[in-house]
């Protein structure tokens, strides 16, 4: 609220991270009070299944009830009567530990735990999308659902249940490695986004400020968002009438920098950066000590090109500086 919502129904962090306790507006519903053991589960890594930290919890919590409570928050927002358009963004703690799918999703996947979180996570979306119907709202919103990191998902888990939540993507979760952060983004507009369409430009978060400016007609200052691009024309089918993405630089979860241009992908420094094995790796003597990939024709990152290529790699790591110093892309 202190940025701008009319109100906040949430949480501090996700779910295996306490103190755990509902957060309304800018106070707490209850303080957590009472106390809450860790919980793993058998089968799974220390980080997968059941999995939540010990510490507080506050008395109208219970882990397994957040997800729903979330939805019905936002489905009675939905339902509010209101002269202006309505901005909802509901940031779910799921598919995120710990996995706790209610009982009627229990074995509706063929994914284990995380499977029948990921269809109770799809039948909460549902209920929203059914409030927006009941509400007539449906055919003038526009919709996107995405995530901001990829699974934690291991080639043990890959090799037990014959499915890879990295889908071709190298990696998982908090890697430079492309299943690190790059997600679907999907978005719905009746009557303005082409159904079925598809389109392969770069998207970031840092995004959306512009695009949804450009959408609402708002002028934003130079400042506004300095990093940030309209990509309204690939949603909508128009030619840009401004510059678009065609870089993005990034850090991993163990601070390896990544610089994509185009199809080029290049990472500063040896190993996945994040949760994958290795995390960190150095380099064999005369062998490159960075990463680079075609990710049009290794979309997989098989095949490290930085030692035939050694002047893309100096072009990149250039630029990458480049826009860590000036903090922008533009």
């Amino acid at each position: 609220t202190d940025v701008g919502f009319d109100s906040f129904f949430g949480i501090r962090a996700s779910t295996d991270i306490p103190p755990y306790f509902y957060i309304r507006n800018d106070r707490a519903t209850a303080p957590p009070t009472l106390p809450i053991d860790a919980r793993q589960t058998a089968g799974w890594s220390p980080i997968q299944g059941e999995f939540w930290r010990a510490g507080k919890i506050a008395p109208d919590m219970r882990l397994a009830e957040v997800l729903p409570r979330f939805t019905q928050e936002a489905i009675e927002v939905i339902q509010q009567p209101r002269a202006q358009p309505l901005f909802l963004y509901l940031a779910y703690p799921a598919p995120h530990t710990p996995w706790l799918p209610a009982p009627e999703f229990a074995g509706q996947s063929q994914v284990g735990m995380y499977g029948d979180f990921m269809e109770m996570v799809d039948a909460m979306i549902g209920r929203v999308l059914d409030a927006l119907a009941a509400a007539d709202m449906e055919q003038d919103t526009l919709l996107f659902i995405t995530s901001d990191n990829g699974p934690v998902w291991y080639e043990a888990d890959v090799d037990k249940y014959q499915h890879d939540s990295s889908g071709p993507w190298r990696g998982m979760k908090a890697d430079a490695w492309e299943a690190g952060h790059r997600m679907p983004l999907v978005a719905r507009w009746p009557g303005r986004i082409q159904p079925h369409s598809v389109t392969d430009a770069t998207f970031c978060f840092t995004d959306f400020l512009a695009t949804l400016a450009a959408i609402t007609e708002t002028t934003l200052d130079d400042q506004d968002g300095p990093d940030s691009f309209d990509f309204s024309p690939a949603l909508l089918g128009r030619t840009p009438a401004t510059p678009q993405r065609t870089e993005l630089a990034m850090r991993s979860g163990k601070g390896l920098m990544t610089m994509r241009q185009g199809d080029m992908k290049l990472i500063e420094g040896l190993g996945s950066g994040g949760f994958s094995r290795p995390g960190r790796q150095q380099p064999e003597p005369g062998a490159p000590a960075v990463q680079l990939y075609d990710l049009q024709s290794d979309p997989g990152e098989t095949t490290n090109l930085a030692s035939q290529q050694p002047q893309l790699v100096r072009q990149l790591r250039t630029r990458l500086q480049e826009i860590e110093q000036t903090g922008r892309h533009r």
